[in-house]
């Protein structure tokens, strides 16, 4: 088996809900992302990408009918050039990149380009089918954007909470505080405000046409866990977690270019996939997922924690990122030192691409060998890769 490589990086600024992406469809969004990252490898030509594969957690609306076909289409790349689009709710781009690289490794393909798009404004309200014709009651408008929804009656209750509901559960269970929260989410605010501010996301995100929009949306620049500690609870009446320690409702896309070593792009690769980690939970115990998952993929890749120099773990909520963190007992220091989800933003179907087109760049720059992304997956899923940094100069 061959390895496969990451050779470029590209994502669009993330929109607040109902923010300066509002009006842009998430197929326009995944279009702008696929052109913006082939940008980066101008040697490619478009008719050799092998396969495109694409995350998306909804799927209920204009991201229907296999947006990653859709998004190949609208930026103009040969007909010829195969897509197909994945679902594994938040982690669905971080799959894309697993699949993509497995493909790649298997001699399957040379070449697969692998990203994500979710548009929370834009996702639709849905109205079940009536079981007969001419129904006199009533029917209720589901909304889409997150979160359960036309859930099975066989579902037991305890799988089916909110995840809110579910991380004051891991609240409870680890006892961390609302203090070590909303500390935890001004650090990201910090982070993410300093990073862009030094130009880290610069070249990691391309404009969205005809939209002002020149960095993430919902990063607070003068967060402060003082101000964050006024919030009222969002879940319970004395719970812990609120719209601050929380990654807010985003639209956004991601995308990436996966390779071969010998893919013949015109640019060299900047890391290695390592390894990989898929591991599952009960439902309701979803944020505690990427434990394990790192571990497999630590295994997999034959290194331990402590060869790893930086950590891209997506921020769904910060107990969930805190229960990781104080599990793996690593330093969090070198855990999104350039800002999480809870400040960057978190659209679902980009979000995995986005962690792994991040933690890229942090090796790059640090010249630092092994890193890890992961990320938690609604109804109780984890997944993780480790990078190895392939560039020059690694210590």
């Amino acid at each position: 088996m061959t390895s496969s490589y990451l050779y470029a990086s590209a994502r669009t600024p993330f929109g607040r809900f109902g923010g300066a992406l509002a009006d842009v469809r998430p197929d326009d969004l995944a279009a702008t992302a696929l052109s913006g990252v082939l940008a980066k490898v101008p040697g490619l030509d478009p008719a050799r990408i092998d396969d495109v594969v694409w995350g998306c957690a909804n799927q209920a609306g204009e991201d229907n009918r296999n947006v990653g076909r859709m998004a190949v289409l609208l930026a103009g790349l040969p007909v010829g050039v195969p897509a197909t689009t994945v679902n594994r709710l938040c982690g669905s781009s971080l799959d894309a990149a697993m699949i993509g690289s497995r493909t790649i490794e298997t001699g399957d393909a040379d070449v697969v380009v692998v990203g994500g798009v979710e548009s929370m404004t834009r996702a639709p309200w849905v109205l079940p089918k009536p079981a007969r014709a001419y129904p006199a009651g009533n029917v209720t408008a589901v909304s889409t954007t997150l979160g359960w929804r036309l859930v099975n009656d066989r579902m037991p209750a305890v799988w089916t909470v909110s995840l809110g509901e579910s991380n004051e559960h891991l609240a409870e269970r680890f006892s961390i505080s609302r203090e070590r929260q909303d500390e935890f989410a001004a650090r990201s605010h910090q982070l993410a405000d300093a990073a862009w501010a030094a130009g880290f996301y610069d070249d990691l995100t391309v404009p969205v046409e005809g939209v002002e929009l020149t960095r993430d949306e919902s990063v607070r620049p003068g967060s402060s866990a003082d101000r964050l500690a006024g919030l009222k609870a969002s879940f319970r009446t004395n719970g812990t977690i609120t719209a601050g320690n929380a990654s807010p409702l985003n639209d956004g896309a991601s995308a990436l270019v996966l390779g071969s070593e010998s893919a013949g792009l015109g640019v060299d690769p900047v890391a290695r996939i390592a390894g990989r980690g898929v591991h599952a939970l009960a439902p309701q115990e979803f944020g505690f997922a990427p434990v394990e998952a790192a571990e497999k993929a630590l295994a997999r890749a034959g290194i331990t924690w402590a060869e790893v120099s930086a950590v891209e773990l997506n921020e769904a909520f910060a107990v969930q990122s805190l229960a990781c963190l104080d599990a793996w007992k690593i330093d969090p220091a070198i855990v999104n030192a350039q800002g999480g989800a809870i400040a960057i933003g978190h659209p679902l179907g980009a979000s995995g691409a986005r962690v792994l087109g991040t933690l890229a760049k942090r090796l790059v720059e640090s010249g630092e060998r092994y890193g890890v992304a992961a990320i938690c997956i609604g109804v109780g899923q984890g997944l993780a890769v480790v990078l190895e940094n392939v560039t020059e100069g690694v210590s």
